[in-house]
């Protein structure tokens, strides 16, 4: 059997071979950024995600970190530091799983099939159960506003998207950072 470090040198590789962008940060394999574009035929389709990766020294025996650095409105990922609730990956993570899984099957169908009965963003879920019309336009008022290809490419794209934020909203932009900017 290949050591934790040799599987997870291969699927980080067989990551970056595929269709996706990968950004390393730090210059390891530890952590990086994937460019995740929305599903097609969902409310996030044409909407383009950084995706931060942090891979635990047991990974593929521990599951990654996984969160979304530029904002998204959907009931299953906290709106302020981009984690994710997603039962594949906190609880029933399994070493037959690997890099891509993530990418071509749990988060598109995290955002296919939300759950608001299990909520990291309440707001969300609520207004989900109670006027989907509304949430669906609230999702695609995120895309627009936060998904946009030309904003995920550089650190600053947040910074002039939280001009418009009302004041509630300005505290996020410092938890977004915690979420993982990469340095410049």
């Amino acid at each position: 059997m290949s050591s934790p470090s040799k599987r997870r040198d291969m699927d980080v590789m067989k990551l970056m071979m595929s269709d996706y962008n990968v950004e390393t940060i730090n210059d390891g394999l530890n952590e990086f950024n994937v460019e995740f574009h929305g599903p097609k035929e969902s409310l996030y389709e044409g909407g383009v995600w950084k995706i931060r990766v942090e891979l635990p020294d047991a990974y593929p025996y521990k599951s990654p970190s996984i969160g979304f650095v530029n904002k998204i409105y959907h009931p299953n990922v906290d709106e302020m530091s981009g984690s994710v609730c997603l039962d594949v990956i906190n609880q029933s993570w399994s070493p037959m799983f690997d890099l891509l899984n993530i990418f071509e099957v749990f988060l598109p169908q995290l955002l296919l099939y939300p759950n608001p009965s299990d909520p990291l963003n309440g707001d969300a879920a609520s207004l989900m159960m109670k006027d989907r019309k509304q949430y669906d336009q609230k999702v695609k008022e995120y895309c627009e506003r936060y998904a946009k290809k030309e904003n995920i490419g550089n650190s600053t794209a947040e910074d002039e998207s939280d001009e418009d934020i009302t004041e509630d909203e300005g505290n996020a932009s410092s938890d977004d950072d915690i979420a993982g900017h990469a340095d410049p």
